[in-house]
């Protein structure tokens, strides 16, 4: 198995499975960690998803800097994903849970701790990797800003006689669960 494929099943996993809304994987930014998918669910919680194609690779994981000091690193909840049988559950980091992929199934082999990995220094470098990734959809929509491309379906409500088409819901009356607390 390639890691491409690893990480486009962890995506799946964490936005079907896991319920996370919003989704990036291998995503660059300036403080250093690149997590191969990660992901956002209601009340801000964050899951990272490090995706393991052989165990060479999973041993040389634990020197990162982000491995040797985890209280800098993202992710409230933090799994590794591997083929099935290839890590043990005793060789994982504390808290942290671990997925197994067989075939094109993804299964959650090991369940993460309870405790909240992700300490303000980590929330600080996520809230970079998010700022990083809306830059990266600015440049690409210019010259219209991302508030005017937000507001899109305001937009389609004017070309409708002030009516959203069928099965828009109106911006007033969307539930937003990343802001729930």
């Amino acid at each position: 198995m390639k890691h491409g494929q690893l990480v486009a099943r962890a995506a799946d996993w964490l936005r079907h499975k896991y319920g996370c809304g919003i989704v990036l994987s291998e995503q660059y930014c300036v403080t250093g960690e690149v997590p191969d998918v990660i992901g956002w669910k209601a009340s801000c919680q964050s899951v990272l998803v490090e995706c393991k194609v052989s165990r060479g690779d999973f041993l040389a994981d634990a020197n990162k800097p982000f491995r040797l000091h985890p209280e800098d690193a993202l992710g409230s909840k933090r799994f590794y994903l591997a083929p099935a049988g290839m890590i043990a559950q005793e060789e994982l980091p504390k808290y942290w849970g671990l997925l197994e992929c067989q075939g094109r199934e993804v299964e959650m082999a090991v369940k993460p701790g309870k405790l909240d990995l992700r300490s303000p220094v980590g929330l600080m470098k996520e809230m970079n990797l998010l700022l990083a990734s809306l830059r990266r959809v600015e440049v690409r929509i210019e010259p219209q800003t991302i508030t005017e491309f937000l507001k899109w379906k305001n937009r389609m409500a004017e070309y409708n006689g002030g009516r959203l088409p069928e099965g828009i819901v109106a911006p007033e009356e969307e539930k937003n669960s990343y802001v729930t607390l």
